[in-house]
């Protein structure tokens, strides 16, 4: 325990994910040696400081700096999340036009794509989504350089938020022969992982906006 305070409580080292790019932050437990248990409503990163910050419950019994605790996330809340943003990735590569929008949720997610003019299928989606989580492909994670990033600007699906750059390198996430983008989010291992999914709605928003509402179908 470095820092504490009603703002958020920072440890050395933390398996808590942060909120950013679309994907919510981890909830979860600090657990105290003396038995005392913090509950974690959100986790964040606060850019200005860098800080790892994991919001307790308001009226925590807060632990004190130098404490020992053992860092527990919500672990089916976030592998639902790392479902939901993995079915994203498939997603994306079944439309290949410019991503103005996105969120991430364990109950439903949702990207909005630039599609002047354009329908999509609601059925053809559904079924070549659930051909993709089927055929299990391997999910992956490697790094280039910001001038890799700066010499392929295809690779960024975002139209309106890029990686972030400055530290020299971004993260890649690969979804075999199917899909690869910056993204800083939490993955499955293979697409079968994610289970099957369902398209709960396609919306029209403004002229140019096409929304598309995923679900996972349990």
């Amino acid at each position: 325990m470095t820092s504490v305070d009603e703002g958020g409580i920072q440890l050395d080292r933390t398996v808590f994910y942060p909120m950013g790019g679309g994907q919510p932050g981890d909830a979860g437990v600090l657990r105290l040696s003396d038995g005392r248990e913090v509950l974690i409503r959100d986790t964040r990163w606060d850019r200005d400081t860098g800080a790892h910050l994991h919001i307790p419950t308001e009226g925590a019994d807060l632990p004190t700096v130098g404490d020992t605790v053992i860092a527990e996330i919500d672990w089916p809340r976030r592998h639902r999340l790392m479902r939901m943003h993995t079915a994203m990735h498939l997603l994306c590569s079944l439309i290949p036009e410019g991503v103005t929008g996105g969120a991430v949720g364990a109950e439903k997610s949702r990207l909005d794509f630039n599609l002047p003019g354009q329908t999509l299928d609601k059925e053809w989606l559904e079924e070549n989504l659930n051909r993709l989580v089927s055929e299990d492909h391997v999910v992956s994670e490697s790094w280039i350089t910001d001038e890799e990033l700066a010499a392929q600007p295809e690779l960024v699906r975002t139209m309106s938020v890029k990686p972030p750059t400055g530290a020299g390198r971004v993260r890649l996430v690969q979804v075999a022969g199917v899909d690869l983008q910056p993204c800083g989010g939490t993955h499955v291992r293979s697409t079968s992982e994610i289970g099957r999914l369902r398209i709960a709605k396609i919306e029209n928003k403004g002229k140019h906006n096409r929304r598309v509402n995923l679900v996972l179908e349990e």
